[in-house]
């Protein structure tokens, strides 16, 4: 069985798309997948299949929740190695920055290389890094604040976005590290 992490796009934030957990945990063990974990309330599922691949299994969730739940909902999947390579990876971590100010925007594709050089500056003192389908984001003044929203990001990489903390990101890979033990 391989792990994977489910990262969705925009369910229980400021009251939309409500979605509860252990809905969402039934939906994903409905759909045949074992060993389901969620954390917390922003639509973060740790599980393991050994039929589809990441593509294959975006799409089956996203409808499952559109058909169950009347919900659409963007969702992107992680391998445990490839989430194990963006938390390695964070260029802010190296620099010492202050772990609470961290994010990481994933991607649900690789935006073609012309749709990296438009992007503007004035982000003051907000920074970022490109990843391997995901952005590093380091936000002093906090996410809520920063221009570098996932709907920026999106109209900007032409791609599907959603960020997660660096906090929530640790847990995740902690909580699938612990599935192969």
């Amino acid at each position: 069985m391989k792990t994977y992490i489910a990262i969705l796009r925009g369910i229980n934030v400021g009251g939309h798309n409500p979605l509860k957990m252990s809905a969402l945990q039934e939906l994903f063990k409905g759909l045949g997948f074992k060993n389901v974990f969620t954390y917390i309330q922003s639509g973060n599922v740790v599980f393991e299949d050994d039929q589809y691949n990441c593509k294959q299994l975006e799409v089956r969730i996203s409808t499952k929740i559109r058909d169950n739940f009347s919900l659409v909902v963007p969702v992107i999947i992680k391998t445990r190695e490839e989430l194990i390579v963006v938390f390695q990876n964070n260029p802010f971590v190296k620099n010492k920055m202050e772990m609470d100010k961290l994010h990481v925007t994933f991607l649900s594709d690789r935006p073609d290389k012309t749709e990296l050089n438009p992007i503007p500056g004035g982000f003051g003192n907000d920074g970022f890094e490109f990843g391997d389908r995901a952005i590093y984001l380091y936000c002093p003044n906090g996410y809520g604040q920063s221009k570098l929203s996932n709907q920026f990001l999106e109209r900007q990489l032409k791609v599907t976005a959603t960020t997660r903390n660096w906090k929530t990101l640790a847990e995740l890979v902690k909580i699938s590290n612990n599935k192969l033990q």
